[in-house]
């Protein structure tokens, strides 16, 4: 009986410096690990050391969470920073993406705007010429009727002009049904039409009349009257026409008295009748 006491005592102080040797070497690695004691851990956790779990459960957990962890790579010391940089970056474009669309739709409301006020323009213009037109296509023929169309659009600023005529006599038809005297008549209402809308200072008319008979340029030179009374514009008229040059105030013509060299000629008819006279 005293030998198996001794040999019970024996293994129970073998068990007891296993235990010890465990306990020392589970402290190391925690200091090694965590860099704390036991104690200070288990504080920490809030945990009883009788609540723990088994030794071999913890390690199975421990390994699962380090294999997780080598999983994921290596870590990033920089991510911080990194996501810093992408969070300002981020907040950079979007202030940008703001300011952009605040710009779109300001400049979407400018065009909105120039377009309104170019249509609002455009067809009082249109109006005014169009009367002008009408009026000064019946003085020119002597009678008939004219107007200007705007066509393939509803928008005026995108629609084309046609046109449309009808001389005395004559069916209502496009400017291009017309002969080459009555286009030209045609293109001198519209051209003087813009003028009286918004005259300029200066007109200049190259050899306008060429395709008129004498009547119609009797006509034309009696506008060109009309013209000089209702506005300021002065007009050069560019001719090789007798009759057209007889209703003219001022004459200039170029005469070559020597070879090679060229003279200017004036003559003021008006001054010239008067002496005549």
């Amino acid at each position: 009986a005293a030998s198996e006491a001794r040999e019970a005592r024996a293994r129970a102080e073998a068990r007891s410096e296993a235990a010890r040797e465990t306990v020392a070497y589970a402290a190391e690695r925690i200091a090694e690990a965590q860099e704390v004691t036991p104690e200070a851990l288990r504080a920490g956790l809030g945990t009883q050391a009788d609540a723990l779990p088994a030794a071999e459960v913890l390690e199975t957990q421990v390994a699962a969470l380090r294999r997780q962890r080598d999983a994921l790579g290596a870590v990033n010391l920089r991510a911080e920073e990194d996501a810093i940089a992408v969070q300002t970056e981020h907040d950079t474009l979007l202030r940008e993406k703001t300011d952009l669309e605040e710009a779109i739709r300001a400049l979407r409301q400018g065009i909105a705007s120039l377009n309104r006020e170019g249509r609002e323009r455009l067809l009082t213009a249109f109006e005014q010429v169009n009367a002008n037109f009408s009026l000064l296509f019946t003085h020119l023929f002597g009678g008939g009727e004219a107007r200007l169309v705007l066509v393939e659009s509803d928008d005026p600023l995108e629609a084309g002009l046609e046109i449309m005529c009808q001389p005395p006599g004559k069916k209502l038809s496009t400017l291009s049904l017309l002969s080459g005297g009555e286009q030209t008549l045609t293109a001198l209402a519209l051209i003087f039409a813009v003028f009286l809308a918004n005259p300029a200072p200066i007109c200049v008319l190259d050899e306008v009349d060429a395709p008129l008979d004498d009547a119609n340029v009797t006509r034309f030179c009696d506008l060109l009257d009309e013209m000089t009374r209702r506005t300021e514009t002065r007009f050069l008229v560019i001719t090789h026409h007798a009759v057209t040059m007889s209703r003219m105030d001022r004459l200039f013509g170029v005469t070559m008295g020597e070879q090679g060299v060229s003279q200017l000629v004036s003559v003021d008819l008006k001054k010239a009748a008067a002496l005549v006279a």
